[in-house]
């Protein structure tokens, strides 16, 4: 960015990303090696952190911490249902996550 080697807004960067996640789903499906185009997608999540003035790093302590929160909710109501998650259909675990967002 120093040196001008930069997108001039986050509508770039955010195109950068779409694009990153076309190329992932077409390795995907071709069956080839994924882990390369992670890393750029995660590089270009980085560069749009740093145009919107975030710290990645805080960014996702924060929606991991939130994600533990919320799977604890499932977890805890779950118990109280008497059942556990792993017994439990997807419908059943989306709505106590969606519980969760609510709370």
């Amino acid at each position: 960015a120093r040196v001008g080697f930069d997108w001039p807004s986050t509508e770039g960067v955010t195109m950068k990303i779409r694009e990153e996640l076309d190329e992932l789903e077409t390795i995907e499906r071709l069956g080839g090696e994924t882990e390369e185009e992670l890393g750029d997608i995660f590089f270009s999540l980085v560069n749009l952190c740093r145009h919107l003035r975030v710290d990645p790093e805080l960014a996702l302590r924060k929606t991991a911490e939130k994600f533990s929160q919320r799977f604890a909710y499932m977890e805890n109501s779950a118990s109280a249902e008497g059942k556990s998650l792993s017994e439990m259909s997807l419908e059943e675990k989306d709505k106590l996550w969606d519980e969760a967002k609510r709370i």
